[in-house]
């Protein structure tokens, strides 16, 4: 398998396919960071593809081929700041205009996606620093190590801001359970029930 920096001499040397590869390798980590830094799945995957191609085009101007990783996720942050000082960020899709169904859900896939919905709804809300250190952490299956080297801080740091954004996240969750009907929370803490037990 071919590292990084011999991908991108091979794509500087005008073979495509080499630029492919990084793409494949470097993809979902970039949406991580994006959505980790605009708090929005759809908007995050414009910037993801944006700094993808930002990246292709400025491939030239990298002095450490080795180091693609890193400098392609400091295009993805500078590609969402550039985004989030624009007026496109006010933008406001047809989906969060429509009616909220009211129905109840009439299966457990129902409940399970009404469930994630909800908790990515309370990512997206998290500040920058829990929202980027716990979607990249889940996305991208990332250490801590190497979420200290992408994010600039220490292993201690991403450790903290871990701890904090799980404890928000558990916290905001809990005041939902707590205001849901009855017979959704009977639903839900069967299944949390179920998932402590395994």
């Amino acid at each position: 398998m071919d590292t990084d920096g011999q991908l991108v001499r091979q794509a500087l040397a005008g073979r495509t396919a080499a630029y492919e590869q990084l793409v494949w390798r470097w993809s979902a980590r970039v949406l991580a960071v994006c959505h980790g830094r605009v708090g929005r799945a759809a908007a995050a995957e414009d910037l993801a593809q944006e700094t993808l191609l930002r990246g292709l085009r400025a491939l030239g101007t990298l002095t450490e081929p080795d180091r693609f990783g890193a400098w392609l996720c400091g295009i993805a942050t500078r590609t969402c700041l550039d985004w989030l000082k624009s007026a496109q960020r006010t933008e406001v899709s047809y989906a969060a205009l429509s009616e909220t169904n009211l129905r109840a859900p009439e299966d457990d896939g129902a409940d399970r996606r009404e469930e994630t919905a909800r908790l990515m709804a309370e990512v997206e809300r998290l500040p920058e620093a829990y929202r980027e250190a716990l979607m990249l952490y889940y996305y991208e299956d990332c250490t801590y190590q190497e979420l200290a080297t992408m994010l600039g801080v220490s292993a201690a740091t991403v450790n903290a801001r871990l701890t904090k954004g799980r404890a928000m996240l558990r916290e905001r969750m809990m005041a939902q359970f707590a205001g849901a009907p009855e017979h959704l929370r009977a639903g839900q803490s069967e299944r949390s029930k179920a998932r402590h037990e395994l």
